[in-house]
């Protein structure tokens, strides 16, 4: 047996963060990191393999990180925790002693019992180069596509085969709205209205019944009784925490299904530490169970657990929920609570809302128009959430508005934000459309 200070099982975005930190923290520790793939793919990278970058080599995550770092990758899977022993088993024979783990063993595609999913051509998005070839190569034959879930994963898969592939492509969605659970009433419906334009068709308030084929995909049954046209189908509805290590291990797993871990990351066991997709997450708004599983999350979670290891510096402040998309030229971004999750949450609250060209004065090159709206609580004027819709600055305009609200500023405080602006670059300073939409709710505060 190999003794190392720490292992860190996983080698995706929450295991390479967390060794990297872990390293960076205590540079004095030998750490090796044990994953069964040859190469890892950037996870939100994965439906622009189909479309804008066009094959999984071109989105993997270098394994140069590591060896910059000094810690050793060990390719190989691991099958056992030994906790009373300390170390953990491969299956190349190999064992490794630790004083410290760290569990990161990610997520698998989420598959509801639906009749069909076992025939040839359904395709849950697996985390690995072969399948993903394997996909491309069906799909730039097939005439008909079905994609089944209208979240991120549905959607962007959506936009990037229409890019790529004849197919004609459908979005199968059990709610009212794609992106639902993302966004409010308007975003979503701009969102249906791109991917229409687009050539896409988005059908909600549509529920499978089954996938039908001798053997091989031929169409969707729905529960109305129409039969759609398919010769493959991609499964995009979310995923389950991958916690079958953990689990036969004894160690404690939550109501989401995931490994409970507290504030610093520790699980029920005082030498490992779990994050990202395999780790049980709270909300910060209340404290109650969350099911979102982001790489962003996971990232944070592995720089407060590599951290951690030998002392406690850093906690969680629970999972605020930040994430953005785009459609054709037009992204959607979201940070903390929509109106309708605030309404859900029983927060008694106000909305802002201010749209604005990107650009200042109009006749400048790149004109977009953007969309800001804010949610606020109505008694303190703090702010629970934003979305952005427009300008693809979105995804960076999110992160300041995720900065509020983990600092629980107020609309007031908002208000008098000082940005900058450039005419090339952003809104004129006086149509600035966060200030202005925290201005919106002030006025009817």
């Amino acid at each position: 047996m190999k003794h190392v200070d720490v292992v860190v099982i996983g080698g995706s975005a929450a295991g390479l963060t967390a060794a990297i930190t872990a390293r960076r923290h205590h540079p004095e520790k030998k750490v090796v990191l044990i994953r069964k793939e040859e190469q890892v793919l950037i996870p939100c990278g994965i439906p622009y393999i189909f479309g804008t970058v066009g094959s999984p080599e071109k989105n993997l995550i270098p394994d140069g990180m590591l060896s910059k770092n000094d810690i050793e990758l060990v390719i190989d899977e691991v099958t056992e925790i030994d906790r009373d022993a300390g170390e953990v088993k491969t299956v190349g024979g190999e064992s490794f002693g630790y004083d410290r783990l760290v569990v990161a063993t990610g997520s698998l595609p989420a598959m509801p019992p639906i009749p069909g999913f076992e025939l040839e051509n359904v395709f849950p998005i697996f985390k690995d180069v072969d399948h993903l070839k394997h996909m491309q190569g069906v799909l730039k034959e097939v005439s008909d596509l079905a994609i089944i879930g209208g979240g991120f994963i549905g959607v962007e898969f959506a936009d990037e085969c229409k890019k790529s592939f004849k197919a004609n492509v459908s979005i199968l969605e059990m709610l009212p709205r794609c992106l639902m659970l993302a966004y409010d009433e308007e975003f979503c419906e701009r969102a249906e209205e791109l991917l229409k334009e687009r050539g896409i068709t988005p059908m909600t308030d549509t529920k499978v019944k089954r996938v039908v084929g001798d053997g091989r995909v031929e169409g969707v049954e729905l529960a109305d009784g129409r039969t759609m046209p398919a010769q493959a189908v991609i499964v995009g509805i979310g995923a389950v925490a991958n916690v079958t290590l953990a689990k036969n291990a004894g160690l404690h797993i939550g109501p989401t299904g995931g490994i409970i871990v507290d504030r610093t990351m520790r699980t029920s066991d005082d030498r490992i530490y779990a994050c990202g997709d395999c780790a049980e997450k709270v909300s910060f708004f209340g404290g109650r169970p969350s099911p979102l599983k982001l790489a962003s999350i996971a990232t944070a979670e592995a720089r407060i657990a590599g951290a951690n290891l030998f002392g406690t510096r850093r906690e969680s402040i629970g999972t605020v929920g930040v994430w953005s998309t785009v459609i054709g030229e037009t992204a959607f971004a979201t940070a903390g609570l929509t109106e309708s999750l605030a309404e859900r949450h029983g927060y008694e609250f106000v909305v802002g809302a201010a749209e604005a060209p990107n650009r200042h004065p109009a006749g400048m090159p790149g004109l977009h128009s953007m969309k800001v709206k804010l949610v606020f609580e109505k008694r303190t004027g703090v702010i629970l959430g934003g979305q952005v819709m427009g300008d693809k600055a979105a995804g960076e305009v999110i992160n300041a508005i995720s900065a509020c609200i983990q600092q629980r500023m107020t609309a007031e405080d908002i208000a008098v934000f000082q940005t900058g602006t450039h005419p090339a670059l952003t809104s004129s300073p006086v149509s600035y459309q966060f200030v202005n939409a925290a201005e919106a709710a002030i006025a009817v505060m």
